[in-house]
């Protein structure tokens, strides 16, 4: 199976970018009808995540929630490169995350969107997608 790549410029230091209609496009260009997708991101100071995609809010509050938890300063931060915060960040979001798609449609639910989720930026970020097809049997 083929791994599909994308580049991604971030905006800011936080920023969650619905990258679902991507996704939804590397599943409608391949040949196969249903499966389990592998969204990833090789990058420590980022992640991928599922949440609503209707109210533009929602990312706002999750851009104040997550540094207000986690500030950028901390005086116990030891790390030299000055983002452990970043750091903790993608840790709590995480690199990655699967998805399932039949009749080839990603299954999200009506308000759900995948977001590319930047906590270091602005970056050129990679995001990868395997397809993991169901085998002709099941």
């Amino acid at each position: 199976m083929k791994t599909f790549s994308f580049q991604l410029k971030t905006p800011a230091r936080t920023a969650f970018i619905d990258i679902t209609s991507i996704i939804q496009e590397v599943v409608n260009n391949n040949r196969y009808e249903s499966g389990i997708i592998t969204v990833f991101t090789p990058h420590t100071t980022a992640g991928i995540t599922i949440n609503e995609n209707a109210d533009p809010d929602v990312k706002h509050d999750l851009d104040y929630k997550i540094n207000a938890l986690i500030p950028k300063e901390d005086p116990a931060y030891t790390h030299y490169e000055g983002n452990s915060d970043s750091h903790l960040k993608s840790s709590l979001f995480s690199p990655f995350l699967t998805l399932i798609f039949e009749n080839k449609r990603c299954i999200l639910g009506m308000w759900q969107a995948v977001y590319f989720c930047e906590f270091d930026g602005p970056r050129t970020r990679t995001v990868y997608i395997k397809i993991l097809p169901d085998t002709p049997n099941s």
